[in-house]
């Protein structure tokens, strides 16, 4: 899980519709996404940051808090 991003979006009053409608993807998608069920692209990750959270570093946001199996 996405743990700063949820936190972050959370903070800011982002919903998960805003972030899907801006890379052009469904609210499961997105959802998928943040719970690490699926990974963001680059692009995908880089323009939420710059259009929601410009103020947070890329690294911080999409971090995972998680260890990731091999």
């Amino acid at each position: 899980m996405l743990k700063n991003l949820e936190k972050v979006r959370k903070d800011k009053n982002v919903t998960l519709t805003d972030m899907a409608d801006a890379i052009k993807v469904r609210y499961q998608t997105i959802s998928d996404k943040i719970n690490g069920d699926s990974d963001f692209k680059f692009n995908e990750a880089l323009t939420i940051q710059q259009k929601f959270f410009p103020e947070f570093d890329l690294v911080y946001l999409f971090e995972r808090k998680e260890p990731q199996p091999c």
